[in-house]
């Protein structure tokens, strides 16, 4: 009875109290055998990525009795995938291994780096490789940036998303391979679950078989599954999409000028694609909806995910972002001689008299200086600390047009187990809430036997971030009754809070709107010593931790290369102040 693979639509129903527990040694088939001497079966089977045991009763009608067994499900993680030998993957590993093979700097650089997300903490760890010494700043008391967590009076945690870790990011692997921590990805089985749209309590799958090469396994999913699409659909879906899988990156940059739903027309993609596809992709990649969304940026995705047999693979990290994940970065780069301070925060940037950085100035009146300086922050935060000396300047004027998305992470603690799955689902059926998952089964350190924990991604936002947190989780009440209809009310009369954290951020990644390809910045600033990095900066991939990742990377390599000019201009600087002195 071994239904992976096989379910395409389901519905939960259910009553038995469940018990989870993690067990990574679990086989993927279903047994089933009589216990001698009773009426019952001892059975055990995976089922959306969870191994099910229960007893079942061979009495008349298989009604549970009083004293029976309830439903256990020990929740597996799949094996980490073959990534290695993906193009992208030994691109990002090549790059990765020119910091450290690279000529040794006979001075090495003092890199000051404001901004301690992914892209912050990617420069400063790439930079350590290179043999600099990167100062990094954090204005909070926590690292991570749109990955940052916190934890509450009860030990548990909660986070500023709902992040994925996909096998279609390169330079995140091999980041965990550099720091030795791939155990610390939790796979799960490769499958798009989305919630339907007129079948309130039912889900439908995209199961990609392993046996299938890219992009064989995706088209595979697309048509065996039965339930969103029919297949005059589904042959009008495949010729819309043929000149982006024919034409490449070119064709995929040239439609940035459409949005999702200008692009779909202009294709003569069936409008019930946008309904039960699109609008589910364009709020899980920028939380706005394909009105609004440039189709550069779906077609960026459906690209990597169609073209690596492993790339819409989906990973949860083992625990929180700020100790599992940024925690051995900064280690690795204190080992090298770099430093990090927290609770950092900048108030100004002083030039020189030539327009150059002369150091920069912290709230607490702290003065930082050093030979280069990154600016690491959101988009947002950088436009408010641009000097006026800077802002005619073509590189950072056209920084206007990239404005921060807001959005608003909701975690809800209930009284019961639920019966939800061990992946992440995308939900078509709320126009409010995106995508979301249940962390008590899906994550380790989260894990709770007794207890559902779900977080969800609450958009589009952009109306509800001055809302209060109340209002916001009766909103999310009402949405999950509808996918949870037997389990959930919007009164609480069934499942029952025990507890919600609301964490908003009025701007997160910039919002990916037409047009605003080519205001996105190169790395290296017309400014000399001074850079960017950021998920807005240019790169190949989306607004996401692997663009993060990537900036960093691309910052560090920029870093590299002028290495003669920067070392030239600390000297200048240093004899300058020796002058005045």
């Amino acid at each position: 009875m071994n239904i992976i693979g096989s379910v395409s639509h389901v519905k939960l129903s259910v009553t038995a109290q469940n018990t989870y527990r993690w067990d990574q040694n679990l086989g993927k088939r279903s047994t089933f055998h009589n216990d001698s001497g009773s009426n019952h079966i001892l059975g055990s089977g995976v089922f959306m990525g969870c191994l099910m045991k229960a007893t079942i009763s061979l009495h008349t009608a298989m009604k549970p009795r009083y004293g029976a067994k309830s439903l256990q499900v020990l929740c597996k993680d799949f094996p980490r995938p073959e990534l290695e030998n993906t193009i992208n993957y030994l691109e990002a590993a090549q790059l990765s291994s020119s910091f450290k093979t690279g000529p040794r700097p006979n001075i090495p650089l003092k890199i000051v780096i404001a901004g301690a997300g992914l892209g912050g903490l990617s420069t400063a760890k790439y930079l350590a490789d290179a043999g600099h010494k990167p100062i990094l700043l954090e204005a909070r008391d926590v690292l991570g940036g749109k990955v940052a967590a916190w934890k509450d009076s009860d030990g548990d945690w909660y986070e500023t998303g709902l992040h994925i870790f996909f096998g279609a990011y390169p330079n995140i692997q091999n980041l965990f391979g550099e720091l030795g921590i791939n155990d610390r990805l939790q796979w799960k089985e490769h499958s798009m679950i989305f919630a339907m749209p007129n079948n309130p309590g039912e889900f439908s799958r995209f199961d990609f078989p392993e046996v299938l090469p890219a992009p064989l396994n995706g088209i595979f999913a697309i048509l065996r599954n039965n339930e969103m699409l029919t297949w005059p659909e589904k042959v009008r879906f495949a010729i819309g999409l043929l000149p982006a899988i024919l034409g490449g990156q070119a064709y995929v940059e040239a439609q940035d000028g459409l949005t999702v739903t200008e692009w779909m027309k202009k294709q003569g993609v069936p409008d019930r694609a946008k309904d039960e596809v699109f609008i589910a992709m364009s709020k899980a990649l920028n939380f706005i909806n394909p009105d609004e969304l440039s189709m550069q940026c779906i077609l960026i995705a459906l690209n990597r995910f169609l073209q690596e047999k492993h790339g819409s693979k989906m990973a949860f990290l083992d625990g929180n972002p700020p100790e599992r994940l940024c925690r051995p970065i900064v280690e690795h780069v204190l080992s090298l001689g770099g430093e990090v301070l927290l609770n950092s925060r900048i108030q100004k940037i002083e030039l020189d008299p030539d327009g150059t950085v002369k150091h920069l100035l912290l709230t607490s009146g702290e003065i930082i200086s050093g030979d280069v300086y990154v600016i690491a922050t959101p988009v947002d935060i950088l436009k408010l600390l641009l000097p006026n000396e800077w802002k005619g300047i073509s590189y950072f004027k056209k920084l206007e047009k990239l404005v921060g998305v807001p959005v608003i992470n909701v975690h809800i603690w209930f009284d019961r187990k639920l019966n939800t799955y061990d992946n992440l689902f995308l939900n078509i059926l709320s126009p409010l809430l995106s995508v979301y998952a249940d962390m008590s089964v899906t994550c380790k350190e989260y894990y709770d036997p007794n207890h559902s924990m779900l977080e969800l991604v609450f958009a589009p936002a952009e109306e509800w971030i001055s809302r209060t947190d109340q209002e916001i989780i009766d909103a999310t009440m009402t949405e999950l009754s509808k996918l949870f209809p037997d389990e959930i009310a919007a009164d609480q009369s069934k499942a029952k809070i025990l507890k919600y954290h609301v964490v908003k951020t009025p701007r997160s990644v910039y919002k990916n709107i037409p047009g605003c390809e080519p205001c996105r910045p190169l790395q290296r600033s017309p400014v000399e010593g001074f850079y960017l990095a950021g998920d807005y900066t240019k790169q190949k991939y989306l607004a996401s931790m692997e663009g993060a990742v990537l900036s960093g990377k691309l910052c560090a390599q920029a870093i590299v290369q002028d290495y003669d000019l920067l070392v030239s201009r600390a000297q200048r600087s240093q004899t300058a102040k020796m002058s005045v002195a």
